[in-house]
């Protein structure tokens, strides 16, 4: 499988702090490339959404939102008989699993698109569908009659937070604005790679730093974090058919579904389950799942389906 160039930026941030080099970003630069990232690909699928938006769309974003909402079921059992791990910190970790990650489905872009593998363009908004309705099943999951719900904070998590309020505010002002969205593009489609590429430097060196947290939270969780995206990057391929997607649409939901939020969910769950171990789930989505997607994951996604389909 072909390492793309993109991704040598992530093993680059990965070996500098295993190596104790000195490269941290500041907190700044690094939430600047994150809102970028977020705009640039919300922006593209707006105008895309504009060109290509029909009445199959809408059936098709319910069917999203629906396998959005399985996920976490499936994930929930796992943790809770296999893991031994109290309902809380399963539903926790579930909506995570539910969820996605926005760099993820960044570097699966980039792949597909120096590739040349094409795929439908206004799949920003099936990302944008499909951050919401893990984190409301993993609540429902991590009922507690004793504990109260904060209602007003929990929606505000779940709808305005970063993730889900750039992403599908840039959708509405690219499908909006239509043609006049290009003179935007040379600044967010031009610099897209240059930007990722900085971004996943750092996502290296975050993920690495926090492998050793695996000896406090045990193999269970660096096996959940395995086999919970080839679970869930199965069952993105084999749903794609019902959404009569491409070759590289369907890679694009496979890698969906391996995919696990470390932005949206982690805000949303800290609010409504302050009970819940947060720094179990963001171990386990960051420093096991993200460079298992990005490294093995992704490449290996794209070459089963490719044989298959194509």
């Amino acid at each position: 499988m072909h390492l793309d160039v993109i991704v040598a930026f992530f093993l680059l941030g990965a070996l500098a702090q295993i190596a104790k080099a000195p490269i941290k970003m500041p907190n700044g630069l690094y939430q600047s490339l994150t809102i970028f990232l977020l705009i640039a690909i919300g922006l593209k699928g707006g105008i895309a959404l504009g060109q290509y938006g029909s009445i199959d769309l809408l059936w098709q974003s319910l069917l999203v939102i629906v396998f959005g909402a399985f996920l976490p079921l499936i994930a929930f059992p796992l943790l809770l008989k296999f893991g031994g791990l109290s309902r809380v910190d399963s539903a926790s970790i579930a909506a995570h699993y539910g969820s996605v990650s926005i760099a993820t489905f960044a570097v699966a872009l980039a792949v597909l698109e120096a590739q040349e593998i094409s795929y439908e363009p206004y799949f920003p908004l099936f990302v944008a569908l499909l951050e919401i309705p893990a984190i409301a099943v993993g609540l429902w999951l991590a009922r507690d009659k004793t504990q109260v719900l904060d209602l007003k904070k929990t929606l505000h998590e779940i709808f305005l937070n970063q993730g889900v309020l750039l992403l599908t505010g840039a959708l509405l002002v690219g499908w909006w604005a239509g043609d006049q969205s290009q003179k935007l593009m040379p600044f967010f489609g031009n610099l897209f790679y240059g930007v990722l590429a900085l971004f996943l430097l750092e996502m290296g060196r975050v993920s690495a730093s926090r492998l050793q947290l695996l000896r406090q939270y045990g193999a269970f969780i660096a096996s959940f974090g395995v086999i919970m995206p080839l679970i869930g990057a199965t069952l993105g391929a084999l749903f794609a058919p019902l959404l009569q997607l491409s070759a590289g649409g369907t890679i694009l939901l496979a890698t969906l579904g391996g995919s696990a939020s470390y932005i949206a969910v982690p805000a949303a769950m800290a609010v409504a389950l302050p009970k819940a171990n947060q720094g179990l789930s963001i171990t386990s989505s960051l420093a096991i799942t993200f460079p298992f997607n990005v490294l093995v994951g992704i490449p290996l996604y794209s070459a089963l389906i490719i044989e298959v389909m194509v």
